[in-house]
């Protein structure tokens, strides 16, 4: 059956490219030596294909029962990566998927017969998504995230298949292209690298090719990055040596990234402004909306520029090696920076009572929505708000580790100490919590706090929204659902009764320590009843119940 590209594949292929870019985040990151030697290009790309993929998810949630058409799915996913591209990798990114969605908005629209486009249509997609990231770029150069670009329209031209063999031949062609750019590139080839920004491309295009096919890639190239240990271990200080040196008489000092609102003259004349003040500058967007990044030494010249052109917002400035800039400079003598805490714990919380149960425990709570995952951006602002030098996040959703991680890079690149332990419940995060002394020294308070959260077993109880094979069995709507460190172990059709068998597997590995966290809709009867289960059939256990209110999941257990 020919594999065609609908609204729902779509959604599937942005998930798997925020997927694949939160597992190679740290790779790209450690490999990004061009055009700075800043250690951000899998974060950046994280996070702008995080932004994509939130916009498609809310095109999806706006036409709930019904799809969105395929035009709407891919020009969401284009503005959001719009407004959300970080740094030069994500700008460019960014222009990519509008190029493609213009080409796919265009042939998608609703009406259109079974609302899909085939092969022919992603071919001309591909092609149009390279040239126009060449337009977007001041001075653009060979053996990098363009270079992959272009192969992967070139490999795809002609294919003749369908959607999913259009993609496979674009990702082939994307990894032979990001094999050679240390060829094509000094600075790489003396890093022993490839292009990171190439790199995060063929994790985008491998899981294109994942949601049309089914099937799970891992880039070739990755081979040649493990080839040389030296060259990882030295390839920024390599950049740093026989490259320019950002703020040090040899590059710009300042990253200035904003969204701008202004007509396309106005444009045309604002690019060559930032020309003259800078480098590395990339203009993308259109229909009124662009996103502006430039490296300058002249950050608040690139800004005024800006402010020319049309009004410019989402305004951040970036001091290459130092804290976030735009952050320093809003600081006045009538306000005079607020004195930091040592140390502060962050914490994603399912459910009012629970976020009251961390708050008392001195943590700063991110609410966790029932399916609406809290955003990077989110996590990163509730550590701001944290206000410390030293914070410990506590994800504690198994999903979550990515976004976690990607905010953690975030924080980190604006002079905050961060430790993220991988809490997969909200009760691992509660025995971390337990343990916190943040009087003691850093590394030893998160050594405490993760042999906790590692020390508790999980479990859950569920209702099943549809009939679904298990690991328990075949499930029906409505069942009962009993997890048990994330994988369902029990099938029940009551509360208590599911409650009980889980309680009993979890214990039978031995603990000293019951926590349990009612929902909403759980009767106190119910937590008497495993109370009285647990001391009457396991000596010198203890219990202890929380509730979790609104939001939270129907019943949480925790085993120390």
């Amino acid at each position: 059956m020919p594999q065609n590209l609908d609204a729902v594949a779509v959604r599937a292929w942005c998930r798997l490219a925020l997927d694949a870019l939160g597992r190679a985040r740290e790779e790209i990151d450690s490999i990004n030596v061009y055009p700075v030697a800043d250690g951000d290009t899998g974060t950046n790309l994280y996070l702008t294909v995080e932004s994509a993929s939130q916009a498609v998810d809310a095109a999806f949630t706006g036409h709930e029962p019904a799809l969105p058409s395929l035009a709407e799915t891919v020009r969401a996913m284009a503005h959001g990566a719009l407004i959300g591209a970080r740094g030069n990798s994500g700008t460019i990114l960014s222009q990519l998927l509008r190029g493609m969605a213009q080409v796919i908005g265009a042939e998608g629209e609703p009406g259109s017969e079974a609302d899909h486009v085939g092969g022919r249509v992603l071919e001309r997609a591909l092609r149009q998504a390279a040239e126009s990231a060449y337009q977007a770029v001041a001075h653009p150069v060979e053996g990098t995230v363009l270079t992959v670009a272009t192969a992967a329209a070139d490999a795809a031209t002609g294919t003749g298949g369908d959607c999913g063999a259009v993609a496979r031949a674009a990702y082939e062609g994307a990894c032979a292209a990001l094999d050679a750019t240390p060829g094509q590139l000094a600075v790489l080839g003396r890093a022993g690298v490839v292009d990171a920004g190439g790199r995060g491309l063929v994790a985008v295009l491998g899981a294109l090719t994942g949601a049309l096919s089914g099937e799970s890639l891992t880039p070739r190239s990755t081979a040649h990055l493990k080839g040389s240990l030296h060259a990882h271990a030295h390839a920024r200080v390599e950049a740093v040596e026989c490259e320019d040196v950002p703020g040090d008489g040899g590059g710009p000092a300042f990253e200035v990234i904003y969204l701008l609102e202004a007509d396309d003259a106005a444009v045309t004349r604002l690019r060559a402004r930032l020309d003259r003040l800078g480098d590395s500058l990339v203009v993308v967007g259109g229909d009124g909306l662009w996103n502006v990044h430039v490296h300058v030494d002249d950050a608040g010249a690139a800004v005024e520029a800006g402010v020319e052109a049309g009004r410019p917002h989402r305004i951040r400035i970036t001091h290459f090696a130092a804290d976030d800039a735009h952050t320093t400079t809003r600081r006045t003598a009538a306000q005079p920076p607020r004195e930091r805490a040592q140390r502060a714990v962050v914490a994603v919380v399912p459910g009012e009572g629970l976020a009251g149960l961390y708050s008392e425990a001195g943590a700063t709570t991110v609410p966790a929505r029932v399916g609406e995952p809290p955003a990077s951006g989110e996590l990163v602002d509730a550590i701001r708000r944290a206000h410390a030098r030293e914070v410990v996040l506590l994800p504690n959703d198994a999903e979550l580790r990515h976004t976690a991680a990607a905010a953690a890079e975030q924080a980190r690149t604006e002079g905050v100490r961060v430790a993220l332990i991988p809490t997969r419940s909200a009760v691992q995060g509660i025995a971390a919590l337990a343990v916190h002394e943040p009087d003691r020294r850093f590394d030893e308070d998160v050594v405490a706090m993760t042999s906790a959260a590692g020390a508790t077993r999980y479990g859950e109880l569920a209702v099943a929204e549809r009939q679904s094979w298990t690991m328990a069995g075949i499930c029906q709507t409505g069942d009962v659902l009993g997890l048990i460190d994330g994988d369902v172990a029990v099938i029940g059709s009551e509360v208590a009764r599911t409650a009980v068998s889980v309680l009993d597997r979890m214990l039978s590995a031995g603990g000293e320590m019951v926590t349990l966290v009612l929902g909403e809709s759980v009767p106190d009867n119910v937590a008497e009843h495993l109370e009285k289960h647990v001391r009457e059939t396991y000596l010198a256990v203890d219990t202890v119940v929380y509730r979790g209110g609104r939001q939270s999941a129907l019943l949480l257990i925790g085993v120390e």
